[in-house]
């Protein structure tokens, strides 16, 4: 996809892209949340990313075949190359990323998940100085500091409100993961569409889900009788919402509206979950909280603001800010 030049657009389209991409995207912590509370989360978040997977895949093959310069044209057959790359890929971010999430969201607040998911701009920023041999600007280490303190202080043992260690971990981990998977599609041989890619990722990243989360007993005791409505309801929402709405809105947005402007989901996503994570699931929204997601989110703010303005953000990070 070429980003130097951006298609015209009406100001109200490009606001609905954007403001269905803070909502929705902030949404999912909540939705993956309730998704868990009767489902298994490495199965349910496995299934839901395979199904929107395919339902992408097979969309692309219907357009290319019957709108190609107004002929029957065959769809093109993805290489060996590229399932192995959508399957590397899949597993750091949808394994290793939102599994993590789907699991912590069971142990801690989805709103302090978010927060945590949110630092992955941090961990790229990290990565990428890593693999170019180069130090970040001063812009972005300033904002990698900031970051670093609003974790600490986000994570600081306190008797008032105290975190379960092992969910903060999980989710930590998945933001590295999440990072590591960004930052390595960009020397991976995907497939040139970045709607192809990005359901390969999700079918193959599904997949491993799933498989995973089978192997870890989830569906031993599973009773598909005792899984609430809600859950139901909210696996429905993540895959047909969260998973393609919002993300082919992003897509959109990539060759509508300045990157600078696109790429301010990734800190009004975790205040979006925050806010719905209080209002819908009684979490505490603690000063501390406040003060360390906000030191974050300028943190993040700092880091998007910083790097080149002529490496766009990953497209892949899109699909669930994460987490999802």
């Amino acid at each position: 996809m070429t980003h130097g030049h951006l298609r015209p657009a009406s100001a109200w389209a490009v606001g609905l892209a954007l403001g269905s991409v803070y909502v929705i995207w902030g949404s999912t912590y909540l939705g993956i949340a309730v998704m868990v509370q009767t489902l298994p989360p490495m199965v349910a978040g496995g299934v839901r990313y395979a199904t929107a997977g395919l339902i992408l895949l097979a969309a692309i093959a219907v357009w290319r075949r019957f709108t190609a310069s107004g002929r029957a044209a065959p769809p093109s057959p993805l290489g060996w190359r590229q399932w192995v790359a959508g399957t590397v890929i899949g597993a750091f971010l949808l394994l290793g990323g939102n599994g993590g999430v789907s699991i912590g969201v069971t142990l801690i607040p989805s709103g302090i998940a978010a927060v945590l998911i949110a630092t992955s701009p941090i961990w790229m920023a990290v990565f990428e100085a890593i693999g170019n041999r180069k130090l970040p600007s001063p812009f972005v280490s300033a904002g990698l500091l900031a970051g670093l303190v609003g974790v600490v202080l986000l994570l600081a043992p306190s008797a008032d409100e105290p975190l379960n260690p092992v969910g903060v971990a999980l989710v930590v981990i998945s933001a590295i993961s999440w990072a590591i998977g960004s930052v390595i599609s960009r020397r991976m041989p995907l497939p040139k569409s970045v709607y192809s890619g990005a359901g390969l990722e999700m079918l193959m990243g599904g997949a491993l889900l799933v498989i995973v989360g089978t192997g870890r007993g989830e569906l031993t005791n599973f009773d598909v009788s005792a899984v609430s409505a809600a859950s139901w309801w909210a696996a429905v929402y993540l895959v047909a919402i969260g998973s393609l709405v919002a993300f082919t809105a992003y897509i959109w947005l990539l060759s509508h509206a300045p990157l600078s402007l696109v790429s301010t989901y990734a800190y009004v996503n975790p205040m979006v979950a925050v806010v719905l994570g209080v209002v819908f699931l009684d979490e505490t929204l603690t000063p501390r909280t406040l003060i360390a997601a906000g030191i974050i989110v300028v943190a993040v703010v700092a880091i998007v603001s910083g790097r080149p303005r002529s490496v766009p953000p990953e497209p892949d990070v899109a699909v669930e800010t994460g987490s999802g």
